[in-house]
């Protein structure tokens, strides 16, 4: 019935594992568990563990194919007709989360549903907050909510999709690198008119960067946006960032944009790495950086 896919990336993946195989067994359903590692240098052998449990896998690849190549990967090995995509990081709300998910396969409304993200309440500590107030702001968003723009605002950290689908119209290959092949994928869906369906059925982030770490990530996710942006990949009112960069080409601002953006830098990322981040801020980053890689081209 179900391939649930989790690529693995110096991360214990140990205890989401346990947690959904006690789920699949209480909902007395046929099920794989598929976790693969992308070259990780850390949690290897506690990892490897998996093992022990009936119906899990753990496999290494032996270079980094990165998060996309990753999860085409995985779908490829998969053997049941309906496939969850889990990131290695998320844990489920609550002990009903496969049934949830049992329940729509049964009767499914799309080829496709996301589950939703939630993040825990309490402040992690401040070098974290960055990416813990951007997930509170822009990530955990209600059903309803998402459902206005369903394809842009889904995730595939916590997605369940017919394999013919995922195999039809797999992450794209040419990005390799962290960033935006999650909206890469689920654009080409709706392209394609499959429109993503969501659920009350969210999945915990819990593994937070510091916010430097988070300020690189982004960095090198902008540069995969400038290929999306080059190739037309994406339609401008799926990604405000790609819409405000155009604005910003149209009126011929990039240069000056780039400039302001190096003049503003160092103050702007004391503020983002601070114990109070500002989103606006941090938007104002991403479309510095952007227009910034932009003139150096």
């Amino acid at each position: 019935m179900l391939s649930i896919l989790i690529p693995v990336y110096n991360y214990a993946v140990f205890p989401l594992v346990l947690e959904v195989h006690k789920q699949c067994i209480s909902a007395g359903i046929q099920f794989e568990i598929l976790c693969q590692d992308d070259f990780s240098s850390s949690f290897i052998e506690e990892n490897r563990t998996v093992e022990q449990l009936s119906y899990c896998t753990f496999s290494q690849n032996a270079v980094n194919l990165g998060r996309g190549n990753n999860r085409n990967s995985l779908i490829q090995k998969a053997q049941f007709e309906w496939l969850l995509l889990l990131d290695c990081d998320t844990f489920p709300r609550d002990s009903f989360f496969i049934k949830n998910y049992v329940s729509f396969i049964e009767k499914p409304m799309a080829p496709l549903a996301f589950g939703g993200i939630i993040y825990h309440p309490k402040k992690p500590h401040n070098s974290q907050l960055l990416r813990w107030v951007y997930g509170q702001k822009r990530e955990a968003l209600s059903c309803e909510f998402r459902n206005k723009k369903p394809n842009s605002r889904a995730l595939t950290s916590n997605l369940v999709i017919r394999k013919e689908i995922a195999l039809s119209h797999p992450f794209p290959e040419s990005m390799s690198d962290y960033g935006y092949e999650d909206l890469s994928f689920l654009s080409n869906l709706g392209q394609q008119n499959i429109t993503v369906f969501h659920l009350d059925n969210p999945t915990f982030h819990l593994n937070l960067e510091t916010s430097a770490q988070f300020l690189t990530k982004t960095e090198i996710a902008l540069q995969n946006l400038v290929l999306l942006i080059q190739t037309k990949t994406i339609k401008p009112n799926e990604s405000k960032i790609i819409a405000t960069f155009l604005w910003v080409k149209k009126l011929h601002l990039i240069q000056l944009t780039a400039w302001l953006f190096q003049q503003t830098k160092t103050v702007t990322t004391k503020n983002l790495l601070s114990d109070n981040p500002s989103l606006l801020l941090f938007d104002w980053y991403k479309l510095g950086y952007l227009c910034l890689l932009q003139t150096l081209k």
